[in-house]
Order: structure tokens, then sequence, then C-alpha cells
């Protein structure tokens, strides 16, 4: 005896083809339930999407950031270079200030000089910059018009304690060659030796061997 389907086989295709795929969208139905029950993939697209935006602020933010850092470097170099030239500017305008004012005070000694003479020296000024150097200044002038050059030189002597005694030193190598018209200024340095105290400077002008004005300065 032979048993025979009850549907023809196109229909038990059709049906079968059903069936899977019902099968396959409750599967993909429980799948998407599982993922959604764990937590996964849910709102994956909007949170990316939202990364991806709050990456391109942060890298924009980043990069104005980095050009004010640029640009305030740079600032601060340009600051500093300006504030090193005004430094330097200031230092030079010293320097020239105290060279002014001491020309002041010895110009400020130019008046003519009393007695027959005409060459004199006008202005003796000693100080001392530590304790075994010594700074001087002297300022000759002729007191007439149209005045002949002077030949002539300067000596300078020290005089003082060493030790507690009486100590002298002249000007070393001797005599200043000096040579000018209506005013010359004349300075140096003098090294003293140790223990020295210098309590008078004397400055004598000479023209030839004849002492044409002596001045003396206490200190």
């Amino acid at each position: 005896m032979k048993v025979r389907s009850a549907l023809p086989w196109p229909l038990q295709w059709a049906v079968a083809a059903v069936v899977l795929g019902f099968c396959a969208a409750i599967g993909l139905w429980a799948f998407d339930k599982g993922k959604e029950l764990a937590g996964v993939d849910h709102g994956d697209k909007e949170e990316l999407a939202q990364l991806r935006e709050e990456v391109a602020q942060l890298r924009s933010e980043r990069d104005r950031i980095q050009s004010v850092l640029n640009t305030s470097g740079s600032q601060i170099t340009v600051e500093r270079a300006a504030q090193e030239r005004l430094a330097a500017q200031v230092r030079a305008l010293d320097a020239e200030n105290r060279s002014l004012r001491e020309d002041l005070g010895f110009f400020q000694k130019l008046t003519p000089v009393s007695g027959n003479d005409t060459v004199a020296i006008r202005a003796l000024q000693a100080e001392m910059l530590g304790p075994t150097q010594l700074k001087w200044q002297v300022l000759v002038i002729q007191a007439v018009r149209n005045a002949p050059e002077f030949h002539g030189r300067l000596e300078l002597s020290l005089s003082g304690t060493q030790d507690g005694k009486p100590w002298t030193m002249p000007l070393p190598a001797g005599g200043q060659p000096l040579q000018f018209r209506q005013y010359r200024r004349l300075e140096g340095m003098v090294d003293l030796p140790p223990e020295v105290v210098v309590k008078n400077v004397s400055a004598r002008l000479l023209e030839g061997t004849v002492s044409r004005s002596v001045q003396n300065v206490t200190l």
C-alpha cells in the first residue's frame, strides 16, 4: 500500500518556505531583542555621531589654543627683546649722564684765572675707588683768547701714610707730557701699595723747568 501526501508538492514547498521565513524572522527578532536587553547596540549610531562631533570640537579647540600659545610666545619674545634693548639704552644713558655730570663739574670752573699767569690748573679731583686704587682728574686752561699752544708736562704726587709711617709717591712713569690751547682734561688711575692711606694729592704744571701752576686736594 502506498501513502501519498494530501498536498501537491508546489504547495508543500510554499508552506516550507513560509515556515522557514517565519522561523528566520523569529530568530532575528530574538537576536535583536537579546541585544536590546543586554544594552548592546542601543543608540550606538547616535552615540557615535555625538562622539564624532565632540572629537571635532575638541580638535578645533586644541587648534585655537595652540594658535593662541604660538602668538603669545611670539609676543613674549618680542617684548623680552624690547626690554633688553631698553635696559641697554638705560645703562648707556646712565653712563653718559655720569660723564656729563663730571664734565659739568669741570667746566663750571672755567672762569678767568686770577693774577697775571694765564696758564693754570683750574681743577683737581681725586677719589679712592678701593683700598688700593685711586682715580684722579685734572683740568688745565689758558684763560685768554687765541692762546698759543702750550707745551709742558703735568706732575702728580701722592702723600699719606703706610703702616703708620709717612709715605709719598709720584705719578708712575714720571710727568705726563701735555699740550693744549684753551683747555685740556686729564685723568688716570693709580694702583697703590698695600696698607697705604692717601691724605693729599698734589698736581703741578711745568713748562720746561718753570712751575706754572700748583694745586692740592685733601682726601
